[in-house]
């Protein structure tokens, strides 16, 4: 072979075997967590599990030579914030899907998502998101809150319960849910006493509790996070009060014994929408692997679990050829009886229903530990879309 042949074939031959390095793409994720504001007691773990679940899953090469690139930042849960992230994302990162947060900045964005044709997984169950008619681009994985606060009630009245109150923050998150609350209390049969407004970094809630004992429900709804429920449970617990709490995903979890004592035994009732960290379920060893060895609450397998869903749709919009913000919504889409190896509920997306489920866990807390009471299902009816 001619030295000018043989320069030609090795440039054939290396080029052959760079093709798939120039194929490969960077898939950038924009990352909207709250590490450092109101909601940052439940808001580290997950923004850590979002950061591992990337490294897993990029690890696993589960996209081939493509590549997963979260951009994390902390928002402190300021709305302005939120909305300055999601231009950065668009504009310089030019990313069409994000990991968010909350109630309120998922809520302020969903104009921008809707236009821009970008697929936002939230940390926000908020029921209002789940019509695709109005939302087609907000996704979640969790049991929405309003489905949450149904099967609550339900549980309140199989345990004879005649009165409730609702108790939250005054911020969307808390608010959002009250009013499928309150409708569906009525249709229970339940008595409805007054609201009672606890902030988020609420360090005594002794006046509203004692408001609320004028009324001395059976149960009260918290619609909070970890850190204000466990005020409320233990001012509840030293004013000798009889209620009994239910309590919204986002407040219970592993940590609530630890701060509340003992007045959360046999006093808090949580809504789990996944498993426990570290829960005997064929999903969790991933988890625990990405762990490290480091001890987390379950707010770090909702993002796993979030990233893991999103994996599912980028394998399925890159299958069809439509790496994009149409494409991983549409894949998204065709998401029916998903497995998450025990970590959720079977999880479904379809194009009139952006549910993921109508299922979760009840847990009580005994001991100073979380464990799970009974698995609850509310009927997947076309009417709770959307609220």
């Amino acid at each position: 072979m001619s030295r000018k042949l043989l320069v030609t074939a090795l440039a054939v031959a290396l080029c052959l075997a760079l093709a798939p390095l120039a194929l490969a793409k960077e898939i950038k994720v924009g990352g909207i967590f709250d590490t450092t504001g109101p909601t940052s007691d439940v808001g580290k773990d997950y923004a850590a599990g979002a950061v591992a679940a990337e490294k897993y899953w990029n690890a696993k090469k589960v996209l081939g030579g493509d590549m997963i690139k979260l951009i994390p930042n902390d928002y402190a849960y300021k709305i302005p914030q939120a909305v300055t992230l999601y231009k950065k994302y668009k504009d310089v990162d030019r990313v069409f899907v994000i990991q968010g947060w909350g109630t309120g900045d998922t809520n302020a964005l969903r104009p921008l998502v809707n236009k821009d044709k970008i697929v936002f997984l939230s940390a926000s169950y908020d029921g209002n998101l789940t019509d695709p008619k109005k939302n087609p681009y907000n996704f979640f994985i969790g049991t929405s809150y309003s489905t949450g606060i149904r099967l609550a009630l339900t549980f309140a009245k199989e345990n004879k319960a005649k009165k409730v109150v609702f108790i939250y923050p005054d911020h969307p998150y808390g608010k959002n849910p009250i009013p499928a609350g309150k409708d569906y209390a009525k249709k229970l049969g339940l008595q409805i006493g007054p609201d009672e407004i606890v902030a988020l970094n609420a360090i005594d809630a002794t006046s509203q509790l004692l408001n609320m004992k004028k009324f001395d429900p059976d149960y009260a709804w918290i619609g909070g996070t970890t850190a204000s429920t466990a005020v409320i449970i233990k001012d509840a617990a030293k004013l000798g009060l009889r209620t009994k709490f239910l309590v919204n995903c986002w407040g219970f979890d592993e940590n609530l014994p630890r701060l509340a004592g003992k007045a959360a035994d046999g006093r808090a009732f949580g809504m789990l929408v996944v498993a426990p960290f570290g829960a005997n379920v064929p999903g969790m060893k991933d988890i625990m692997a990405s762990a490290g060895g480091k001890s987390y609450s379950l707010h770090y397998v909702k993002a796993w679990v979030s990233m893991m869903v999103m994996v599912e749709g980028l394998k399925r919009a890159q299958k069809a050829g439509k790496l994009n913000g149409p494409g991983l919504k549409a894949a998204l889409e065709t998401i029916k009886d998903f497995n998450t190896g025990g970590l959720t509920a079977p999880i479904t997306f379809t194009a009139t229903d952006h549910r993921p489920n109508t299922a979760c866990a009840i847990g009580g807390v005994k001991d100073g530990k979380v464990y799970i009471i009974k698995n609850v299902t509310f009927p997947r009816k076309k009417e709770y879309v959307g609220w």
